[in-house]
């Protein structure tokens, strides 16, 4: 958020302008509603970026959905609309790997894993039905294992065009979550990997599921990401698209805003619109 005001009877929120709009519309435009493959291997590998940032943070984000990504000018992704989210603590850790097994030779030992996710669950029912995870619904808390949740079904809508659990009504819904078995469209080619990533991300069990033990790291290690450049994923060209990205413009009665070095707003808004 960049700036907020009120006035009597209005809070103004104030973000930067992504002119790339939501990745929701962005899907949708696409054949079939849905990316092909290595799109969606850019968007979900962004979104984990993001996810262990928030976790390294305390933030527990907990309304993951293509509606709550923006993309900016280049392609690349951010997250948006934090209401629902929690802050907590978080404990980093540093995990080294045991040495090689001295009867082979290795020239190089696997770097010590930087682990920081939220420890402290919360009991609140919060998020959006489709991607609400099962521990939710059932009351017995929650910790940041239900973003890599909502990170299968979004992988899950990007490869497919629909979410996997999606019912009838809510109750269908949160009915399926609990109980319906993870199934994948024939009709719609997925490698294997994506299958086997979208399955260890929907394990019900929150203790196993993918990321809950070692974060962003476990995910990031998964065959599906393999040839992803992590430290230097925010450089890399977004896939092409059947339907590209179509920026949008800006409004032509819309204002700048200028602003001094302190952070101080020199071009005041006119409150009278509100």
């Amino acid at each position: 958020m960049s700036l907020f005001c009120q006035t009597s009877t209005h809070v103004c929120l104030i973000t930067d302008f992504f002119p790339g709009g939501e990745l929701f519309a962005l899907l949708d435009k696409q054949p079939m509603k849905l990316f092909n493959e290595e799109s969606a291997r850019f968007y979900a590998a962004e979104v984990v970026i993001g996810l262990e940032y928030l976790h390294c943070l305390g933030i527990v984000y907990r309304d993951l959905k293509p509606e709550n990504i923006l993309l900016q000018k280049d392609g690349h992704i951010v997250l948006s609309d934090f209401d629902l989210s929690f802050l907590t603590s978080c404990k980093p850790q540093i995990i080294k790997h045991a040495p090689p097994n001295k009867r082979r030779r290795s020239r190089s030992q696997a770097p010590p894993t930087f682990v920081a996710e939220p420890i402290t669950q919360s009991n609140s029912f919060v998020g959006t039905e489709e991607y609400i995870a099962p521990e939710i619904i059932t009351g017995m808390g929650h910790s940041s294992a239900i973003d890599w949740w909502a990170l299968g079904i979004l992988l899950y809508e990007m490869l497919y065009g629909r979410t996997p659990f999606r019912g009838k009504n809510r109750q269908k819904t949160f009915a399926n979550i609990l109980h319906k078995d993870l199934t994948f469209p024939s009709s719609i080619p997925v490698s294997l990997s994506g299958r086997q990533l979208i399955n260890a991300l929907l394990n019900r069990d929150p203790s196993i599921r993918l990321g809950s033990k070692a974060g962003a790291n476990e995910i990031k290690q998964h065959p599906f990401f393999r040839g992803i450049n992590w430290p230097l994923i925010r450089c890399m060209n977004p896939p092409r698209l059947d339907a590209p990205l179509q920026l949008i413009g800006k409004d032509p009665k819309a204002k700048d805003v200028t602003w001094e070095d302190d952070g101080v707003l020199v071009q005041s808004m006119d409150m009278d619109i509100f």
